[in-house]
């Protein structure tokens, strides 16, 4: 196994400092426990009131479900830990466990749902709009590409082959839109979405503010649907989330540029604007940047943090369906905060160095981490030949910095 060697590398034995209860997003109280709303949302929150509960600190962590245990493993300098042993259950348990119910999650552009468990875990859904082998056509804009449930499932992985680690954990899964979104359904926009095909299908478009038509509508073989269910982070209740703006944001507008694409010294500006005027906020962002490029996503707006952290945390690498849509083509702008700045990690520069040598070729790692998933192959040979491409443009323009 070249994942199994890659992880034993001294680049990926690099230790975080300490943790201590202050670098925890939780510390467990026994008095806590934790429910389902009760105001009809479907996210957590907890109570020291309620009923029919899963209890935590009295209960022995041996029993948590492998979604809480990841929530209690979160702290400032990770979002799960390199070799983690809850993570094998838990992308099992998105692949296999019971779902009780589904909704539509609120706002976004494209139709998301809210799917829970028996044991309380929840996940988000991402359908398949799309085959593998089928690219983003060369006249679309970024902004109204679709979203690739695919891309969801490679992100995660190729998130953790860089050792970023910043990405929710995602599986792929088959749903039967029947039995497992349909009949369970209380959200009755949804609801009055269901249709029968022409073809014999069961389809459904749900509301949002892109594809959510007939023209559009996800259509199961005859109810049989692809999808990527990726592991909902602790509800904001819980754990407060800041969303921060991207410094490098496109202008979201079919003529307009924005101001990094037109002065060369931008990042001058930027390396003066807190929070990007101290700590690793800007080397952090840059991390986001060689991932981006590697997978081709432009649609990289806005990053979030756990509030608790403060600025000395790292981001949080959501929402990444705007991936691996072209393997035909790359996109150069997306590496403006690395050739403005001329600015890496060097831990992060090492490793990627290091996949770029034959033993651990970064396309024959991912490969072999993808080939896990319930729905492989996930990427199309192309998408994975252009990883290899991509990552050695990175690495020529870390160069260009270094004679500069």
């Amino acid at each position: 196994s070249k994942l199994a060697a890659l992880f034993k590398h001294p680049l990926y034995n690099i230790p975080i400092p300490e943790v201590t209860e202050k670098d925890k997003l939780f510390v467990v109280n026994p008095m806590e426990k934790f429910s389902l709303h009760s105001s009809g949302s479907d996210e957590w929150v907890s109570s020291s009131k309620a009923e029919t509960l899963l209890p935590t600190g009295k209960t022995a962590y041996d029993t948590y479900p492998a979604w809480l245990k990841f929530h209690v493993g979160i702290n400032r300098y990770e979002l799960y830990p390199r070799r983690d042993p809850v993570m094998p259950t838990l992308l099992r348990d998105l692949a296999t466990q019971r779902i009780v119910s589904s909704v539509q999650k609120s706002g976004g552009t494209q139709l998301k749902l809210i799917m829970t468990f028996p044991n309380y875990g929840q996940a988000l859904f991402k359908p398949m709009k799309q085959s593998r082998d089928q690219e983003t056509p060369i006249d679309f804009f970024y902004f109204s590409d679709f979203e690739r449930h695919n891309a969801e499932i490679a992100a995660f992985h190729l998130d953790r082959i860089l050792d970023f680690r910043r990405i929710p954990p995602v599986s792929g899964r088959l749903v039967n839109i029947t039995k497992e979104i349909r009949d369970i359904t209380t959200d009755k926009k949804l609801a009055k979405t269901f249709f029968t095909s022409p073809a014999g299908n069961v389809c459904f478009y749900g509301e949002c503010s892109y594809y959510c038509s007939t023209e559009h509508a996800l259509c199961g073989k005859p109810d049989q649907l692809e999808g990527s269910m990726a592991t909902l982070l602790p509800d904001k209740t819980l754990a407060k989330r800041r969303s921060w703006r991207s410094p490098w944001r496109r202008s979201y507008h079919k003529s307009k540029k924005a101001e990094w694409e037109l002065n060369p010294n931008y990042c001058t500006q930027v390396r003066e604007t807190p929070p990007y005027d101290r700590g690793h906020r800007l080397l952090d962002l840059i991390d986001m940047t060689v991932l981006d490029f590697l997978m081709g996503n432009m649609d990289r707006h806005h990053y979030e943090t756990f509030e608790k952290f403060g600025n000395d945390t790292f981001l949080l690498h959501l929402d990444n369906g705007r991936g691996f849509g072209t393997h035909s083509r790359d996109e150069p702008s997306i590496l403006a905060p690395l050739q403005q700045c001329c600015s890496i990690k060097k831990s992060t520069y090492l490793r990627l160095q290091l996949l770029a040598t034959q033993p651990y070729r970064l396309s024959d790692l991912l490969q072999e981490a993808l080939a896990t998933d319930p729905l492989a192959p996930i990427l199309a040979e192309a998408h994975l030949q252009a990883l290899d491409r991509r990552l050695g443009k990175v690495l020529v323009a870390v160069e260009r910095c270094l004679a500069r």
